[in-house]
This record gives C-alpha cells, sequence and structure tokens, in this order.
C-alpha cells in the first residue's frame, strides 16, 4: 500500500539523483503535500477520543487528496457498512467541509487540512451526528423513533463490518 510516509522515503531516496533535479513542479507540489499530510496524521493519531454510537468500531475511510490539494478538498468515502444518519450504506459522506462549495456553511478552504477533514469525519461519529438533515433519511427516521434500538442496530453493524 502506498502511504504518505512511504512517497515521503521514496522521494528522499531521489534527492541526490539527476532525476530529482529534473522533476517538474507538479512532483514538488506533491512531495509538499505528502509532507504536510505526513505531518497532520501523525498529530492525529496522538489526539483522537473514542466515545458514542459507534464506540469500539474501527471503520476504514478512502480518501483521495488531488494534486490541486489544498485549494480543492480531499475525496472521501466511507468504505466501512454501517447504520449511520450522515453516511449511507454505500459509503457516501454528508459533511459540509467536503464540499467546494456548501449551501449551509463555507465548506472547503484553502486553509482546511486533512486535519479537519479527520476531525469533522470524527464528529460525525460523537457530536455532530445530523438527525435533522440526513443523507440515510431511514437511519435518521430509525433514532427518532427508537434511540435504543437505533443504538441496538448500530452495535448489529459494527460486529460483522467495523470490528
Amino acid at each position: 500500500m502506498l502511504t504518505p510516509a512511504s512517497i515521503l522515503k521514496h522521494d528522499n531516496g531521489l534527492k541526490g539523483s539527476r532525476t530529482a533535479a529534473t522533476a517538474s513542479d507538479s512532483t514538488w507540489r506533491v512531495s509538499v503535500r505528502d509532507k504536510l499530510l505526513v505531518k497532520e496524521v501523525a498529530e492525529l493519531e496522538a489526539n483522537l477520543p473514542y466515545e458514542g454510537y459507534y464506540q469500539g468500531g474501527k471503520f476504514q475511510f478512502e480518501t483521495e487528496v488531488p494534486d490541486a490539494y489544498n485549494m480543492v478538498p480531499p475525496k472521501v468515502k466511507c468504505l466501512t457498512k454501517f447504520w449511520h444518519p450522515n453516511i449511507t450504506e454505500r459509503g457516501e459522506i454528508c459533511l459540509s467541509l467536503l464540499r467546494e462549495h456548501s449551501i449551509d456553511s463555507p465548506g472547503w478552504a484553502p486553509t482546511r487540512t486533512i486535519k479537519d477533514v479527520v476531525w469533522g469525519l470524527h464528529s460525525l461519529f460523537t457530536d455532530l451526528l445530523n438527525f435533522d438533515d440526513p443523507l440515510n433519511i431511514e437511519a435518521a427516521e430509525h433514532h427518532l423513533r427508537d434511540k435504543e434500538d437505533f443504538r441496538n442496530k448500530a452495535d448489529d453493524y459494527i460486529k460483522p463490518y467495523a470490528r
């Protein structure tokens, strides 16, 4: 698997070679982007709390960081199937900061970072559960009808899919 850390190791190995000297500006920008990502991920790993309906679950997200990052937001998809009002079972995510242009809030801005995205995703698991404007309407209605049964169904998804 290609990770920001492995890309940095590869880039550092090329620094002394002619290949690095002839690299295009876009390659240089990617290298700077990757260095930023490695730093942001390290900070996140040290600070994420665990609580809420989804406590104990391990959720995987696919993040595509475009070459134009941080002028445009990363594309994020949830790979773990689970019961959530703001994330569909197909992995679509309703989080305004992942949109370039958002009606209800500022959306993405060049000052945002991957750390903001991860904190936003984390908030969807704790304090930003949005039952008033859900992407998964069925899950939101379930929560409004019976909170305890919603918790049980969330647990039923975590057991087979998020362990």
